[in-house]
């Protein structure tokens, strides 16, 4: 591992800055205090910034030499809507809002790239440090792309990293293609007729469609979906009564449905919908529905897959880093970034997943140990694809 000395000199000072991070979390489009955050170290680096991009998104830019070739590295800032369980000294002091996936030291690691970058800069061309709000489920990617950023930051490649814990300290892995899956999102309201809870038969009972629904639903994966492709459908919320002896008059059911093939996610839908319309007519229910594609699928380019595979594998050896990782039904709003500009998304190992250490998960840390191992991916990234003599 050739990791840069005067990022891991800085250790104790970035682990500081995640640490106040993730003590201070904050929700889609309200990143105020982090955004700020950023954008004084950025200024402090003598960087020239833009805020408010998408709301919340700020946008530094580090320039240097002659040549017209500019890249973009993304990191993420929001926070989650969940309760920490931590006890350390760095827990959430938001109640009810966690870092739990690890924005906190995303943003840190950009932050220590590009304070490296600014005091030196080995490189020629222009390099855009985004940092993105809103990437949980709110689609603070597009934001930012809706707001103009690759018209007023134009690159020719985009590039992103994620925290995987499970995988080991000192690693990377990455793959060409479909990396992420696309995330879509449904509500459906089952509407029958409430009645006693001993008299079912003078009422129509949303429950036992909602019930049927559910079931049926995971059949369209097994059965209709092409065995050799992907496919996710999850339901997450069922709210329904409020009394024992009650049946309510009305079901609500919310999920997520997760795909890679754009055939494959129209099928889902479809499919959803259809059985939802049959089970509810043949059991006297009328419905309301909604479902919104929320996140495209995130697919690296391949010639932007070498190059993170060539930085990876020169900063941490050959075996150390993996080209062929399997793809992960989690959802990642960089595949908007990826629609717009070439580019690759790449995972970094944070280590054990042991002790509720998941993403997403209340028990959840970023292990800081990793800090100057991310940092320095991004120079050796900048360097490599920037490289002093390359030119015009």
């Amino acid at each position: 591992m050739k990791l840069i000395p005067a990022i891991v000199q800085k250790h104790a000072s970035h682990t500081a800055w995640r640490r106040d991070i993730h003590a201070h979390p904050e929700l889609a489009y309200e990143e105020h205090r982090t955004a700020q955050l950023v954008a004084d170290k950025l200024s402090d680096f003598g960087i020239p910034i833009e805020t408010g991009i998408g709301r919340t998104g700020v946008v530094g830019t580090i320039k240097n030499g002659a040549s017209d070739r500019c890249i973009g590295l993304r990191a993420d800032m929001d926070a989650l809507p969940m309760q920490e369980y931590n006890d350390f000294e760095h827990r959430s002091t938001n109640d009810g809002v966690m870092h739990g996936c690890g924005h906190d030291g995303h943003t840190t690691m950009l932050l220590a790239a590009a304070e490296y970058l600014a005091h030196n800069r080995n490189f020629d061309g222009t390099v855009h440090v985004i940092f993105q709000p809103a990437e949980e489920g709110e689609a603070g990617a597009k934001a930012m792309i809706d707001d103009g950023l690759f018209e007023r930051f134009p690159v020719d490649a985009v590039y992103g990293m994620h925290n995987w814990p499970g995988h080991q300290v000192g690693k990377m892995a990455t793959r060409s293609g479909p990396i992420m899956a696309a995330m879509d999102i449904f509500e459906v309201k089952i509407i029958g007729k409430g009645g006693h809870g001993a008299l079912p038969h003078l009422a129509v009972d949303p429950i036992l469609v909602a019930a049927q629904l559910v079931t049926q639903w995971q059949g369209i994966v097994s059965r209709n979906v092409n065995p050799i492709e992907a496919a996710v459908v999850t339901v997450t919320q069922i709210h329904a009564g409020d009394a024992w002896a009650v049946i309510p008059n009305e079901v609500v059911l919310r999920g997520t449905v997760r795909s890679f093939k754009p055939a494959t996610r129209e099928l889902l839908q479809h499919r959803m919908k259809q059985l939802t319309a049959g089970i509810c007519e043949g059991n006297d229910c009328t419905f309301e529905w909604w479902y919104d594609h929320r996140f495209p699928p995130t697919i690296n380019s391949a010639a932007e897959t070498s190059a993170a595979g060539r930085a990876a594998a020169g900063l941490l050896g050959d075996l150390n880093f993996s080209d062929s990782v399997d793809p992960s039904t989690g959802s990642e709003d960089f595949g908007y970034m990826l629609e717009e500009k070439p580019g690759c998304y790449i995972f970094i190992g944070n280590g054990s997943s042991d002790g509720g250490c998941l993403l997403h998960n209340p028990n959840y840390d970023f292990n800081d140990d990793i800090i100057p191992i991310g940092a320095s991916y991004w120079v050796e990234l900048v360097e490599q694809e920037l490289a002093l003599g390359r030119g015009l």
